[in-house]
């Protein structure tokens, strides 16, 4: 009887308990990277502070502007040069794409 039972038992492993396993925590690796409902709350949340910190930056900007018009070429930023020079590059790769596309 133990040389039948045996073999029964690890073929009952291999064949139902090892696809059971994979398959259980697979469903769980699905279901978990999904956002949850706190997720986006907490994502509404951040983006509606963006905003208003956003509009703060507005009018600050429009105070400063109204007190000294030539600010802007007062202050140096040297994070809005590197972005301004980025974005400068990113305009021409496009356009260069572009008009190689065209050709």
């Amino acid at each position: 009887m133990e040389d039948v039972l045996v073999p029964i038992l690890v073929c009952g492993m291999l064949f139902v308990g090892l696809p059971w396993i994979i398959l259980h925590y697979v469903s769980k690796w699905k279901t978990s990277a999904t956002l949850t409902t706190e997720d986006e709350n907490l994502l509404d949340e951040l983006h509606d502070l963006a905003r208003r910190l956003d509009e703060r930056m507005m009018t600050i900007e429009r105070i400063v502007q109204a007190d000294n018009p030539n600010w802007r070429s007062v202050a140096y930023d040297p994070v809005e040069d590197a972005l301004e020079d980025r974005s400068e590059r990113l305009l021409g790769q496009r356009t260069n794409r572009a008009t190689s596309r065209r050709n």
